[in-house]
């Protein structure tokens, strides 16, 4: 009974005590203002030990027009003038990073906008170590993940960002593509309880996968 109990737990998901958590890799704008460049490979290192991976880097010069299509949603406020110029004075570094919740992580890193408040709240954050103004705040992070998405295709033209699939859709492909499978995997490893389960396991899935194409023999 209590064989059949362990078996049934293992088949029901009920041995796990907890779910394993969610990860789910984000990708996020990071920009190296013109006013630290000449200290952008201090602020990498620091981005690289902080978990991010750097997938994409480019230094360029933005034109005027660029800055004011960049920020575009700020158009009309009394400092855009002054930032497209600012923005538009020296090159910038453009980066796109990589990691679970990107785009929360790099904002929690830069600090506040405005570099003056962000040495008195957040004096460990790059934009209190490297900015000096609310202007000149060393730094831009995506606000969203949607914004990042514009701003890295605004950057990085021919990046192909592929949209990461909702918990709806990522539940339905396991339970069309995955779980059935799974199920009879565990089924006849109970029933034939080898020495090496996983091993076993992985071997039966190999050979059962259903999106390989079965082959007869016929004489």
């Amino acid at each position: 009974a209590q064989k059949t109990l362990i078996q049934n737990n293992i088949l029901s998901g009920s041995m796990s005590r907890s779910p394993p958590p969610r990860i789910y890799v984000q990708q996020t704008l990071a920009l190296v203002k013109p006013d630290v460049v000449h200290v952008a490979d201090q602020i990498e290192d620091q981005i690289l030990n902080s978990g991010f991976t750097i997938l994409q880097k480019r230094k360029l010069q933005l034109s005027p027009e660029h800055c004011s299509d960049f920020y575009a949603d700020q158009y009309g406020t009394p400092h855009f003038p002054s930032l497209t110029a600012f923005m538009s004075s020296g090159p910038v570094i453009a980066m796109v990073l990589a990691r679970d919740d990107a785009v929360a992580h790099w904002n929690h890193l830069i600090g506040p906008a405005n570099s003056v408040i962000a040495k008195k709240t957040h004096p460990d954050s790059l934009r209190a170590k490297y900015g000096t103004s609310e202007l000149q705040n060393a730094l831009h992070g995506s606000e969203s993940l949607a914004a990042a998405v514009k701003e890295i295709r605004f950057m990085f033209p021919n990046t192909l960002i592929e949209p990461l699939p909702s918990r709806l859709e990522i539940k339905e492909y396991l339970n069309t593509y995955v779980n059935p499978t799974l199920l009879r995997g565990l089924t006849e490893v109970c029933k034939h309880k080898p020495f090496n389960p996983c091993i076993w396991l992985a071997d039966w899935l190999l050979k059962n996968n259903p999106n390989e194409p079965k082959v007869e023999e016929t004489e």
